[in-house]
């Protein structure tokens, strides 16, 4: 019996063996897994160099060194990305899943996408410097963050979106299995809003592109320390006007971008699209290459076979004594109010309207002496006046902001259905789509200003199409993803009922993709309010053109360094971006959840 187990063993063991063996397309797999690793390795290694470094190797404008730029800044861009995901899945969850929590998390974020990225690092670049004394990587620290506050807040609408809006049958379904909030999160809420969840990633990727200018140039005081990168290159040969330079600038950002649409996106897209919720399949599906050649492998499958187990025996953990007997829990229950003693029980029979109004009066207090302290601060520089005008500026550029929604919204909506509905036009679309999306504004700043010059147009008019130009693919990118997780077996339904033109899409399309749509139309609403900031004070060389708004306002000040007036400006644009979200985005939203879910 001995002899026959140990044989038993030895087949086993030599069958998985042969199952592990290499075949034709590992060996095509290797040399793209060791490239990947070998330039991870050393984007980090020169990530931790010592911080004198920077000032012995300035940035060039030799196009042979932009290779090595552009590796250094999509490693920034990627380890923003994956802070970005982190802090989605746990601000976001706790917002759409704590109605207390969801009261001040999401006014918070509203404010937060309005906050200009460059106030952002002056706060936090002191304090990375400090927590990596004489080393780069506090500076690149400082950079990551910055690029990750252009890329968290459109990531975290569109999974609180999500969450908010999961079909109630689905739901009911996962409760009638028993599974706990941990398995319901993992197995139902997180891949119901992974499509929308991926073509967001690349909207906030391609965006991230604007504030690499800006994240790449720290200024401490009077020293600045530039990261190596496209950014900062793309800023060198701006302020040398080196159009040469800044055409090799833009070419390296399309291949970089074309190369992480194949290696990252294109196959999340591909992945993502299994969890779309429908009972028949879909005619078209998006495909990858890459994905289609990692699947084919024999010996990198078998390698992360015990990762994926380890992942599922994660996504599957059930806390102890759930799942139990109702007798069971009653005295699971009892045997913890016996530990915990008699304040926990009393606590329990707090009614919940007490608890909400305690909850009200903390969150009174405290906005209570925010206010306080900033009203107090803003009254040491400026009078009664200032306050009036910033009011209007801020009207000013509120209509603009909600007229430049409107038109991007008549133009966007329907391409971004007709993208949606064809995978294959999708995947023709969607790298197209990346480059213009990660396009830096800037660029046309000097075109905007001698149009305006030769032709003698109105700057409040003519420069207000600048601050929709990077933000505009947010509704673009959330209408696709809301097109692609369109149930396939509810159009055919509509095709089975001949229901066509105007009426398909009012009843039918519009109504689908419209929460995708209110999360693509908050944060583009959100980021012109920022890009005001640089869009209303445009410069060229000496010339400099400025449209009446509170963009133009806030940049007057930050240029004299009136830190009253700065702060007034940033207070009077979080009121308006508050106001504008209470009193039209919020309520879309409520209406798409109780009116337009799949069920």
């Amino acid at each position: 019996m001995v002899w026959i187990n140990m044989s038993i063993s030895a087949t086993g063991l030599s069958a998985r063996a042969a199952g592990a063996a290499p075949n034709r397309w590992d060996l095509l797999a290797l040399p793209l897994v060791i490239g990947l690793l070998a330039l991870m390795a050393v984007g980090g290694e020169e990530m931790t160099a010592p911080l004198d470094s920077i000032a012995a190797a300035p940035v060039s404008l030799d196009p042979w060194m932009l290779p090595e730029y552009a590796l250094r800044s999509t490693l920034r861009m990627l380890a923003a990305m994956a802070a970005s995901l982190v802090f989605t899945f746990t601000y976001a969850t706790l917002a759409a899943k704590s109605r207390r929590a969801g009261m001040v998390l999401i006014p918070v974020l509203d404010v937060l996408q309005s906050v200009p990225v460059l106030g952002y690092i002056s706060f936090t670049v002191v304090f990375f410097l400090g927590l990596f004394p004489g080393s780069v990587l506090g500076a690149e620290c400082a950079a990551v963050f910055a690029i990750f506050t252009s890329q968290a807040w459109n990531m975290a609408f569109s999974f609180y979106q999500s969450l908010r809006t999961v079909p109630r049958d689905l739901g009911e379904a996962a409760s009638g299995f028993g599974f706990s909030g941990w398995q319901r999160f993992w197995t139902l809420e997180a891949p119901y809003a992974a499509p929308g969840l991926v073509w967001n990633m690349m909207m906030s990727m391609s965006g991230g592109w604007f504030f690499v200018v800006a994240s790449e140039a720290i200024t401490v005081g009077d020293r600045t320390i530039t990261l190596p990168g496209v950014g900062s290159y793309l800023a060198q040969a701006i302020g040398e006007r080196d159009l040469g330079a800044v055409g090799w600038a833009v070419l390296a950002m399309l291949l970089v971008i074309l190369a992480y649409d194949q290696l990252l996106f294109r196959p999340l897209v591909a992945w993502a699209d299994k969890f779309r919720v429908e009972l028949t399949g879909a005619q078209e599906v998006p495909d990858s290459w890459l994905l289609n050649l990692f699947q084919r492998t024999r010996f990198f499958r078998t390698l992360f076979a015990p990762v994926g187990g380890l992942l599922d025996r994660a996504v599957w953990w059930r806390p102890r004594g759930f799942g139990l007997p109702l007798a069971a829990r009653a005295r699971a229950r009892a045997g913890a109010g016996r530990v915990a003693g008699p304040f926990l029980r009393r606590l329990d029979r707090v009614p919940a309207r007490t608890v909400d109004a305690l909850w009200y009066a903390v969150l009174a207090v405290a906005g209570g002496w925010c206010g306080w302290t900033m009203v107090t601060f803003i009254a040491s520089g400026v009078g009664w006046g200032d306050v009036g005008t910033a009011v209007l500026l801020g009207a000013a550029t509120l209509a603009r902001v909600v007229a430049l929604i409107v038109v991007a919204s008549l133009v966007w909506v329907p391409l971004g259905v007709l993208i949606g509905l064809r995978p294959r036009l999708a995947e023709m679309v969607q790298p197209a789509a990346q480059f213009l999306a990660a396009f830096p504004a800037n660029l046309l700043f000097p075109v905007a200003v001698v149009a305006i010059l030769r032709f003698d147009l109105n700057p409040d008019v003519w420069l207000s199409p600048l601050m929709i130009l990077g933000t505009q693919w947010y509704i673009l990118f959330n209408v696709v993803a809301g097109t692609t997780a369109f149930p396939s077996d509810l159009r055919e339904a509509a095709a089975n009922f001949r229901i066509r033109g105007w009426q398909w899409w009012r009843d039918v399309m519009l109504p689908g993709v419209f929460p995708h749509y209110i999360t693509g139309a908050v944060t583009a609403s959100g980021g012109s309010w920022n890009a005001s900031i640089v869009a209303e004070a445009v410069n060229w060389g000496d010339t400099t053109l400025t449209a009446h708004g509170l963009g133009s306002y806030i940049a007057q000040a930050t240029a004299a360094g009136d830190y009253p007036r700065i702060v007034l400006g940033i207070a009077v644009m979080a009121v308006f971006v508050i106001l504008l979200n209470r009193l039209l985005w919020r309520p879309l939203y409520a209406f798409a959840e109780r009116r337009l879910r799949l069920a």
